[in-house]
């Protein structure tokens, strides 16, 4: 059975989706922009800023799972612009400084709230 993962430590859903769901082991993580929690408005800062509360926004839905960075087995990042890539991979480099869970990054035309960026992830709970 799933179990939805809720937590007030990372933005509400802006849709109809839920912040996380784990399906027995696995622990899928939504989209997350860098949106603030306990304001609810973007982040309005450098892309490396926004990675940083982009990933504190998964680490806390992981945390609901009882999972850490460490579980994190695959990520995907959506880059309004390309050309932020060195910026987001050294912010990023802080959260997997060991082993790194597999990754795509694309450039995407627009994102929710006209954000820069945003990040999925999918964990494996031990």
């Amino acid at each position: 059975m799933n179990k939805v993962l809720n937590t007030p430590n990372a933005p509400a859903a802006i849709g109809p989706y839920s912040q996380g769901i784990q399906a027995c082991k696995l622990v899928f993580v939504s989209g997350q922009l860098p949106i603030v929690p306990a304001t609810g408005a973007l982040l309005d800062g450098p892309v490396g800023e926004q990675t940083t509360q982009s990933l504190n926004n998964i680490r806390n839905i992981l945390a609901e799972a009882g999972c850490t960075m460490a579980n994190v087995v695959k990520t995907t990042i959506f880059l309004r612009d390309m050309n932020d890539f060195a910026e987001v991979n050294a912010a990023y480099a802080a959260f997997f400084p060991e082993n790194p869970p597999a990754r795509a990054c694309v450039q995407v035309a627009r994102l929710p709230k006209d954000a820069d960026l945003e990040i999925e992830a999918i964990a494996v709970k031990d």
